[in-house]
């Protein structure tokens, strides 16, 4: 209970672990696609990264939407660079559990997206996503470029009335531009897919899909 209440608080920049200058290792390709987990974007296409709670449940909503080129967790948003899973378990070094993602905009728009990620989580619960509790599992939308950032605050202001009007509580997403990317270990990625019976604490049954329908 220590642990967890602890867990609720970032951490400052001074009390953070120290991490590493090594990035950790991680798989070279997707499980599912079978393409390359580089930082590469292919011309044309874009990248997207959210945070919706646990990343293995995250990352599975996304990969199966046509126009998803490639998806891949990570750890953003924290102090600590480099950092491992157990570091980022522990609280001690600010980061959320994230899936970053490279779509190509003819195909789906960067709207859509967000549809999809209010829709796939409960934006309301902190620090927080259903059972799974402490920093990392925070609600978050990390932007790359000025656009992004609007369509992020617009999507916020929509879905945050109409919650309200629902009689849910207030919408606790952060709103960023995109901070450095960390890839997770080899077994997070694509973890769903390799273990089709693990636990998914996420994936379609946000409160925000109760107003969805309502949503333009």
């Amino acid at each position: 209970m220590l642990f967890g209440r602890k867990s609720a608080q970032m951490v400052s920049a001074d009390r953070a672990m120290a991490g590493r200058a090594e990035p950790i290792p991680t798989a070279e390709f997707h499980f599912v696609s079978g393409r390359p987990l580089g930082d590469a974007v292919p011309e044309a296409m874009q990248r997207a990264m959210f945070g919706m709670g646990c990343f293995w449940g995250a990352e599975r909503i996304f990969w199966q939407l046509k126009g998803v080129w490639l998806t891949r967790v990570g750890y953003c948003g924290g102090h600590t660079p480099n950092p491992t899973y157990d570091e980022v378990c522990s609280g001690q070094t600010g980061h959320n559990e994230v899936v970053q993602l490279i779509f190509e905009p003819t195909i789906i728009g960067y709207d859509a997206l967000l549809r999809v990620f209010w829709e796939g989580h409960n934006p309301t619960q902190g620090m927080r996503q259903g059972n799974d509790s402490g920093t990392q599992y925070r609600s978050g939308i990390y932007t790359y470029g000025k656009a992004q950032g609007l369509a992020a605050e617009n999507s916020r202001q929509d879905y945050a009335s109409r919650l309200a009007g629902s009689g849910f509580g207030a919408i606790t997403t952060e709103i960023i531009a995109a901070p450095q990317f960390f890839h997770a270990e080899d077994y997070h990625q694509q973890y769903l897919a390799k273990n089709p019976g693990g636990y998914c604490g996420i994936g379609g049954t946000g409160v925000a899909c109760s107003v969805g329908a309502e949503v333009g």
